[in-house]
């Protein structure tokens, strides 16, 4: 599957191609991928036929859904959707089938796009390299021996491998983003409340946020399409109408435009030599392009985010993953004395080794003891993060940074060092701190043939214009297409 989403909906109109087809020749590409990058937890292919053929009966008589009526997708295996497990990649969730759809689930259906199955991601979402799966790591495409990214790693490889023209991922610390550079796709993080997370399973809930990842701009920007808009059933949707993305996508430029960028972001330790000479050579471009390069300043977001994020979203997973105890649903240890032990032995067998340190992290958090000097603090942290980006914003249209500070790295670098692990996302937190909006897309290669990402960030409800600026610097990078992973020789 190597043709973007608009190519295979120009086939579908012209009777090139059929729903049907698409989803086997998904089906089959899994199949023959799948053993190797463990991308794709689960596959739904008689339901996803069945849904193929109503779209292809559609089409027959002159009434799709939408124009993506007949499209195959894959979702984060923490995204429900009815006909299938959903996992989170966790033994505590092995075998849960949820009885409902999650909202976005339910809109992709209602424009006939085909569920095809889930993919794979680090455990309940807590991870930056999809090693933390209870069902096996996630390996890139590009290769193999390293790591796509985390949480949504399944869902980038899978795009980035051709198993499925674009997929859904969740983003609470740059789940989306990271994993979208690692793997050479574009990967967007909505404005928190721009997409419901009804039915997406809670990691962290004033974080999380549902997104899409595509082979490029235009892709993303259609799924985004189909995904935004207020949901009465999820608290924090934002009562905002959604805006088109797509049809003035290419009407965006880059003259005129000033790109800020946060000198925090650039200059700091560690940050790899490939990483830094693909991030300048695209604010090159910019300049050539007739934009203006804006220096901002952002110390707190350079100072308190890992600290401050690691905080909040633990304390927050306490809460949320305090509902698996064995006794309504998931996992359940047998053979325990009583109910308290029963409780103990469930969350300690289902749980793996990073769930349980986050939750520990966040109850201690939470104690009466620690919660001013922890979560109290990390709120006010968050409140001069979001400050700086509102301040930064005051001065440019968008800002550019690197994605990660190096490109994907080897498997098992960094388990053994969670500190050194967290540290892997210090440029993507701050955004899902103060809740805007930001895109990952491809902007070149380390010298070893890696994919590096750049992301752009803007304020709250911009995705309309962050997606025209991404399409216009998209094209003027000529990154999107120009290589392909390892596995597209196989």
């Amino acid at each position: 599957m190597s043709k973007s989403v608009s190519q295979i909906i120009s086939d579908l109109e012209s009777g090139a191609t059929t729903s049907v087809a698409l989803v086997h020749d998904c089906a089959a590409r899994i199949d023959r991928l799948n053993p190797d990058l463990n991308a794709v937890l689960s596959v739904q292919r008689d339901d996803a036929l069945k849904a193929a053929e109503a779209s292809d009966a559609r089409r027959k008589s002159g009434k799709p859904l939408s124009a993506a009526d007949g499209v195959p997708i894959l979702l984060k295996d923490n995204i429900c959707a009815t006909g299938g497990p959903t996992t989170c990649a966790s033994r505590v969730l092995e075998n849960y089938r949820p009885p409902y759809d999650a909202t976005a689930t339910a809109k992709l259906r209602a424009a006939g796009v085909v569920v095809l199955g889930k993919t794979n991601m680090d455990e309940f979402a807590m991870g930056s390299t999809t090693e933390w799966s209870a069902f096996g790591m996630s390996k890139n495409p590009w290769k193999t021996d390293h790591v796509p990214g985390g949480s949504s790693g399944g869902s980038a490889v899978a795009v980035a491998s051709g198993m499925a023209p674009w997929a859904l991922g969740s983003d609470t610390g740059g789940s989306i983003r990271q994993p979208a550079g690692f793997c050479g796709v574009v990967g967007m993080k909505p404005t928190y409340g721009r997409v419901s997370r009804y039915g997406l399973v809670a990691f962290a809930s004033s974080l999380d946020q549902i997104g899409p990842f595509a082979s490029n701009v235009e892709d993303a920007a259609l799924l985004m399409n189909l995904i935004a808009g207020h949901d009465g059933r999820d608290s924090t949707s934002a009562d905002v109408p959604p805006e088109d993305c797509v049809a003035e996508l290419r009407n965006g430029r880059l003259a005129g435009l000033r790109i800020g960028r946060p000198r925090q972001f650039f200059d700091v330790e560690g940050i790899d030599d490939d990483v830094r000479s693909v991030t300048d050579g695209t604010l090159d471009i910019l300049r050539r392009e007739g934009a203006e390069i804006v220096d901002v300043n952002m110390p707190f977001a350079e100072e308190y985010s890992v600290a401050a994020y690691y905080v909040i979203a633990a304390a927050e997973a306490s809460s949320n993953l305090a509902r698996y105890d064995g006794a309504h649903y998931g996992y359940r240890a047998k053979d325990s004395a009583n109910i308290v032990e029963m409780f103990s032995r469930s969350r300690a067998e289902g749980f793996g080794a990073e769930v349980k340190r986050r939750v520990m992290l966040g109850t201690f958090a939470l104690s009466a003891e620690t919660f001013d000097a922890y979560y109290v603090r990390a709120q006010k942290a968050r409140t001069l993060i979001k400050r700086d980006y509102d301040n930064a914003l005051k001065e440019c249209d968008a800002i550019l940074a690197p994605v990660a500070p190096t490109p994907a790295f080897p498997a098992g670098e960094k388990t053994g060092d969670p500190v050194r692990m967290y540290l892997a996302d210090v440029f993507t937190l701050s955004l899902n701190l103060a809740g805007y909006c930001g895109l990952s897309l491809p902007a070149g290669f380390s010298k070893s043939g890696l994919p590096i990402g750049v992301q752009l960030l803007a304020g709250a409800f911009g995705e309309k214009g962050l997606l025209q600026t991404a399409w216009q610097l998209e094209s003027k990078l000529g990154i999107a297409g120009s290589r392909t992973p390892a596995v597209f020789a196989r």
